[in-house]
């Protein structure tokens, strides 16, 4: 019984690292099926709209069924909130991040979306939603984390160094359609450039929808509805926005290709169920801790990429992965630390709340019997008399 305690702990406290690993896995599958779709012509504009229509309709469901009776009311400022994160997320991270995706590369576009954990502490800070003591220990080692996690992701991106086959490289073949943006483009570098400041600004609007995201379920606490309401208000938005840049009509056009598939995929996976694990995650460990993990997405990405779109792995990305990962060891380290220093604090508070509340029942107790006492002597004299 005790050894079955103890693994239930165990993986309990496993559980936020566990989801986020498998978010991860994810949004690298997105990453590799929604390049190839975005080759092939796919407006990254339509793309965003279909993919939250999926997520919509994949959410809200569950949302009406399982909070109808915990779903609180939505003040004007909540929608406000809402509506922000809709703006934040679907249309200004998403849009962005496939145009950039569409200049660039899957391993690249990764490695400078790296900078998120980055501007989600820096954020964080600033609203103070994450304390940050230089003196103590666990805070130098979430400094240090991301600033060598943001050095490892510049290594990746300036310098390259000699090419590293994998064994598996020589036996794959790949179509027109799926090589990397730099092998087929002659303007290789003005396209880098224009696609890194498109991943960047849209890593800038995602730090924001995880800190908005974290403020919002303070209040609305109905993960499910308000991923719903999000997906739904970003789908609004998302057509607003493609009526106005897609004047093709054409372009609105899906069939049952890989178009559907990456719609489907991104909406259901990356919208839907991303937003709200990642939503149960940060009530539970706050926003730096859900973002820390992304670095391993590059990780995903560079073998995926290699192993079905026999993209080039070169020596700078090796250094700046091994560089990522200690980051990310630093920055999760320092967040344990974090919640090692809480739950003494937690306890204390439990255990005051507990007896005070003994306390009152004693109280209770004792008035309950002094007039029992006072019933039993009025009664003996009425009986006397």
């Amino acid at each position: 019984m005790k050894g079955n305690g103890c693994f239930g702990r165990f993986f309990h406290s496993c559980k936020p690292y566990i989801a986020m690993i498998c978010l991860q896995f994810g949004y690298a599958g997105m990453i590799i099926i929604a390049k190839v779709s975005l080759n092939r012509g796919m407006s990254h504009y339509v793309l965003v709209v279909y993919r939250h229509i999926f997520a919509t309709l994949a959410i809200a469901p569950f949302a009406l069924v399982l909070e109808r009776k915990i779903r609180p009311k939505i003040t004007f400022v909540m929608f406000i909130q809402m509506f922000m994160l809709g703006l934040l997320g679907p249309v200004i991270d998403q849009n962005l991040y496939y145009a950039g995706l569409k200049f660039t590369s899957p391993t690249y576009s990764c490695a400078i979306s790296n900078m998120l954990p980055t501007m989600t502490f820096v954020m964080a800070v600033i609203f103070r939603m994450e304390k940050l003591d230089i003196r103590k220990v666990r805070c130098q080692a979430k400094v240090f984390g991301t600033l060598v996690t943001v050095a490892g992701a510049m290594v990746m991106t300036l310098y390259k160094g000699q090419d590293i086959i994998f064994f598996w490289s020589k036996y794959i073949h790949h179509s027109r359609n799926y090589e990397p943006v730099e092998n087929t483009n002659h303007s290789n570098e003005k396209d880098l450039v224009k696609g890194s400041i498109l991943v960047m600004i849209s890593t800038l609007a995602w730090a924001a929808f995880f800190i908005l995201q974290a403020v919002t379920l303070r209040k609305y606490t109905a993960q499910l509805s308000l991923t719903a309401i999000v997906c739904f208000l970003g789908t609004l938005q998302s057509i607003v926005v493609t009526y106005v840049m897609e004047h093709k009509i054409s372009g609105w056009s899906i069939g049952w290709d890989m178009n559907l598939l990456v719609a489907a995929y991104a909406g259901i996976v990356c919208s839907g169920i991303a937003y709200y694990v990642q939503g149960i995650v940060m009530q539970k460990r706050g926003p730096v801790f859900v973002t820390a993990f992304n670095p391993l997405l590059m990780l995903i990405v560079v073998i995926m990429e290699s192993f079905i779109l026999g993209g080039k792995t070169y020596l700078g990305g090796v250094i700046g992965s091994f560089m990522i990962l200690m980051g990310l060891y630093s920055v999760l380290w320092g967040k344990y630390k974090d919640l090692k220093e809480q739950e003494p604090e937690i306890l204390t508070k439990e255990i005051k709340c507990c007896t005070s509340e003994k306390c009152m029942m004693e109280i209770m107790i004792e008035d309950a019997k002094a007039n029992d006492i006072k019933i039993q002597e009025v009664n003996l004299s009425k009986s006397q008399g």
